[in-house]
């Protein structure tokens, strides 16, 4: 075997790789849960849907989307390469007290990520497919741009290829628009797939708890002045606040519908 193959075959190799794509895949659940807070706009979804526009049409973002799923697939190749090998390495496992739940997403991470994964999978199907590459539901938005007010309203585009269109009639801005905040109220009416979102934000927030601060570890960012900010960072802001962030749209959605 060559230095580049055994290169490429070694765990710190895999491990770097595990963390360079953790932490690409980490910037982009910023990104992703601020863009879903404007589901909570209050406007019928016209914040949510041209959001929604912006991020599966503007061409920038198209490449790091699909950047960011190779990312993913790449991630959990070396998850699962780094499972098996350890595996082999000690194929008997010792008897560990777990003490905190850091150390205990930390000797989970393969079990955790399997979830995650099926978890990004439905959830891309669901949502992410079904806006790009299926007929759904339209909105139209006239909105009075001299006093703000907005009036909303389904469309229906005369051809199957149409998705977006901004136009100006006098002070009234018209946006029509596929309508991805339907889809999303709809799914969350659902108490099943309520539970299972929650459950795979939970898996989120502890596969972040440990994978956060192992990434920079592995990447040799280590100082006493610094690693406190990381695993500070990695505990609030990805193991919590994000995954709160996520949890809350699930919930708010489903309390709606119940008390309608």
């Amino acid at each position: 075997m060559s230095d580049f193959l055994r290169t490429l075959n070694s765990s710190l190799f895999k491990k770097l790789m595990m963390a360079l794509t953790g932490t690409f895949m980490c910037t982009y659940l910023i990104v992703h849960v601020s863009g879903n807070m404007t589901l909570f706009a209050g406007d019928e979804g016209y914040s949510f849907n041209t959001y929604a526009h912006f991020m599966t049409h503007f061409p920038p973002v198209e490449v790091i989307a699909y950047l960011l799923y190779l990312t993913i697939i790449v991630h959990a190749i070396y998850a699962l390469a780094l499972t098996i090998q350890n595996r082999r390495a000690r194929p008997v496992r010792y008897a560990v007290v777990s003490r905190s739940p850091a150390s205990w997403s930390s000797r989970n991470m393969g079990f955790l990520g399997s979830i995650l994964f099926v978890f990004i999978v439905i959830h891309m199907a669901d949502f992410w497919y079904r806006y790009k590459y299926t007929e759904i539901a339209f909105r139209e938005y006239r909105t009075d741009l001299l006093t703000g007010k907005r009036q909303v309203s389904e469309y229906h585009p005369a051809t199957h290829k149409f998705e977006y269109a901004v136009t100006m009639e006098g002070n009234t801005e018209i946006v029509r628009t596929k309508d991805l905040y339907i889809i999303v109220a709809e799914s969350f009416k659902s108490l099943w797939y309520v539970i299972f979102y929650l459950v795979s934000v939970t898996v989120v927030s502890f596969h972040l708890l440990h994978g956060f601060q192992s990434a920079f570890q592995t990447m040799g960012w280590r100082h006493k002045k610094y690693t406190p900010i990381v695993k500070f960072t990695g505990t609030w802001l990805f193991a919590v606040i994000i995954p709160l962030g996520f949890a809350s749209m699930p919930l708010v959605f489903y309390l709606k519908h119940l008390l309608q």
